[in-house]
């Protein structure tokens, strides 16, 4: 309890810190958007490889400055990738003074494995999702009924696309840092987890369906992951739960020193 006591601070204090810690999150976006600002014509080119993977050489904009603000746009979204580390330094150096050794064990890992992970779903959006979702969504042009129907994508409706799908699926895989987290801070159990398969199941294949198009092939390229994730979030703490008791139980058989 006097643990707890020493390490209680003003609101003042507090609201003093987080404004400090929002002010150097606010410095390292604005200083990652002016960089990816400069490069912005080559990171749209990036996001644009899919679209031409897919067999699409053309994008409009009708209005004067839409391919204008898409730019700002990849920009920021680039800016936001870039400084993700910052921010989540900024969020541990203010949450972890209220924090005890155990719950810091707990909360650490999340921090350091969610850039892993996002990197990871994303990258899935990017090389495969994107692409086979692009090929059926763009198929459907030709003659339809004597009638020649092509597929003129504007620009801003592009990157909306891209960056939804490769949010979406990085958000994704973060389910198992999520689900350790929750059964570290004794929320959930492993053996809920465990009879919860089942609804895990049918809510990847819900979630998959609402983030992705209507076509079957991209909606089980983000629910078979989910799935795969679930079940590793399990295992994962199987194995945190083990190593605890063989820990306890050597702390317990160790001589008292006294």
């Amino acid at each position: 309890m006097s643990e707890i006591d020493d390490s209680k601070m003003p609101l003042l204090a507090h609201l003093v810190e987080l404004r400090r810690r929002l002010l150097w999150s606010a410095v390292a976006l604005g200083l990652a958007f002016a960089v990816c600002f400069y490069f912005a014509r080559p990171i749209w080119t990036l996001l644009l490889e899919p679209l031409r993977i897919a067999g699409q050489e053309k994008l409009i904009y009708t209005d004067v400055f839409e391919a204008f603000f898409v730019e700002i746009k990849v920009a920021f979204f680039a800016a936001i990738m870039v400084a993700f580390p910052v921010f989540a330094t900024q969020i541990w150096r203010f949450v972890a003074p209220g924090l005890f050794r155990n719950e810091k064990k707990a909360f650490l890992p999340f921090l350091m494995f969610t850039p892993i992970l996002f990197a990871l779903g994303s990258a899935l959006a990017y090389f495969v999702a994107i692409p086979l979702a692009l090929r059926f969504l763009l198929g459907f042009a030709g003659d339809v009924g004597g009638i020649s129907q092509e597929a003129l994508p504007a620009v801003g409706n592009y990157l909306n696309f891209v960056t939804t799908f490769m949010f979406a699926f990085g958000v994704a895989f973060l389910l198992p840092v999520l689900l350790i987290l929750l059964e570290k801070a004794g929320i959930v159990t492993r053996a809920q987890l465990k009879s919860g398969r089942r609804f895990s199941i049918v809510g990847a294949f819900a979630a998959s369906a609402i983030l992705t198009p209507p076509d079957f092939v991209s909606q089980l390229l983000l629910a078979l992951p989910l799935i795969v994730l679930y079940e590793l979030a399990i295992i994962v703490i199987w194995f945190t739960q083990r190593r605890e008791k063989a820990l306890e139980q050597t702390e317990s058989e160790s001589p008292d020193p006294s």
